[in-house]
């Protein structure tokens, strides 16, 4: 939905990602992919068994795709639009991730999504009133 708070939405843990390495008793480094801006040592007492809330069942995470030697994720939906020091950002889900992967990134970033970019904008200046 545009315009709507996302925050209320997002669930509390994000998974699954494979532990990397145990630091100590207590601290873990985890696998986590560049979507997820987080930082990759964590306390144990964060960690949790991922189980999928829908059939009980691990899913993989989906592989990004090379483009011009560049990681990339496809862009499933683009949920919102702010302002951020004049330019546009837009929180994107991507597809194959839960709520918990998306990140907010500006046009430049979304080149390669041109015709999820173009329905959000005709979708958004509908429900807002104003040609973009």
């Amino acid at each position: 939905m545009v315009g709507k708070s996302l925050e209320k939405l997002v669930k509390q843990f994000v998974g699954p990602y494979k532990v990397k390495a145990i630091i100590s008793s207590n601290v873990v480094e985890l696998e986590l992919p560049a979507t997820i801006r987080i930082h990759l040592v964590v306390n144990v007492s964060w960690i949790k068994q991922y189980i999928d809330q829908v059939d009980g069942q691990r899913k993989e995470m989906p592989q990004p795709v090379v483009v011009e030697g560049e990681e990339e994720w496809e862009v499933e939906k683009i949920l919102n639009k702010r302002k951020v020091r004049g330019k546009n950002k837009f929180p994107v889900r991507w597809k194959g991730f839960t709520a918990e992967g998306d990140t907010w990134e500006s046009q430049e970033n979304l080149q390669n999504a041109g015709n999820v970019l173009k329905e959000f904008k005709e979708e958004y200046s509908r429900d807002n009133k104003e040609v973009r």
